[in-house]
């Protein structure tokens, strides 16, 4: 596999080249302005091409080497595809709040992951005895809130390798932390942004939903060839991992139907059983009447 392609027609069908209005940019964003068009400011696409080229050659190898990519955007419209994108290359994601210090004081912020593993084990096993209904009511209204914040950082298990910002301007505190802790940033900068304030600025509409969605799927698909290339590496084949895969489901499909027809065959003896004792009553009460008309007869 190769790095994702993409063309100057589709970031155009993308809106990619949209920026803000004339009046809300930031002078840093200068060299990266086309011109204006009713009072709003055009990306030059010229510019942002090879320097989304660059984030998604710098996304790669950070996953070929067996990195970490993190997905942040909190925004309305980018939170539901921020978690698609991410889950799709299995990496992870913040898409609601962004709580201060999640990467600078991981400590803390993994107590709160293990208490929601705990909320969760105890969910699937229904070990609610013991408690009243607005003690359970507490406990799940805790579990949903600690799921919807931390669920896409769950299984992170340390600082990320990379983090991917839409909107770096909402996204400031996760950027800083991130610089403090000296981990590369790819920000999308729209014209009110400061390029300088990441690593990988790429010049782009950080509002429209296909510009965030192609964005998105960009690096999801750079993660992907990343994490092939390290598979590869490794001598062992991504088509050979999904053949795998498939072999093993038709095996838990014999298991279940095993365990299926274990319980089924009680069942069947059972029924046949009936029958029998019923029998038995029957067979006593023909066997009374013969002897009686016996007797009669004699």
């Amino acid at each position: 596999m190769n790095l994702p392609k993409f063309t100057m027609r589709q970031m155009i069908e993308a809106g990619v080249h949209f920026g803000h209005h004339a009046r809300r940019w930031n002078p840093k964003m200068a060299p990266y302005i086309y011109g204006k068009k009713d009072n709003i400011h055009i990306i030059d696409l010229q510019k942002t091409y090879p320097m989304l080229y660059t984030a998604l050659a710098t996304t790669r190898e950070i996953a070929a080497n067996g990195g970490k990519v993190l997905f942040v955007a909190t925004k309305r419209q980018a939170q539901d595809i921020i978690k698609e994108n991410a889950e799709r290359c299995g990496q992870f994601y913040v898409n609601q709040r962004w709580l201060g210090g999640m990467l600078t004081n991981w400590k803390t912020v993994y107590k709160s992951i293990s208490r929601l593993a705990k909320l969760n084990d105890m969910a699937e096993k229904n070990e609610y005895t013991g408690y009243t209904k607005k003690e359970m009511l507490n406990l799940k209204k805790e579990q949903e809130k600690l799921s919807r914040e931390l669920g896409g950082i769950m299984n992170m298990g340390g600082q990320p390798d990379l983090v991917f910002v839409i909107d770096t301007c909402k996204e400031a505190l996760a950027i800083k932390e991130a610089r403090k802790l000296g981990i590369p940033v790819i920000g999308i900068c729209d014209t009110n942004a400061d390029p300088e304030a990441v690593d990988l600025p790429v010049p782009g509409n950080d509002d429209a939903i296909r510009a965030i969605q192609f964005y998105s799927e960009l690096v999801s698909a750079a993660v992907l060839d990343g994490m092939s290339a390290n598979l590869a590496a490794q001598g062992v084949k991504a088509e050979e991992v999904t053949e795998q895969e498939e072999a093993a489901k038709p095996a838990r499909k014999r298991t279940a139907a095993k365990k299926a027809a274990a319980e089924e065959a009680p069942a069947e003896e059972a029924d046949a059983a009936a029958p029998a004792k019923a029998a038995k009553p029957a067979s006593k009460t023909a066997a009374k009447t013969t002897k009686a008309k016996t007797a009669k007869a004699k």
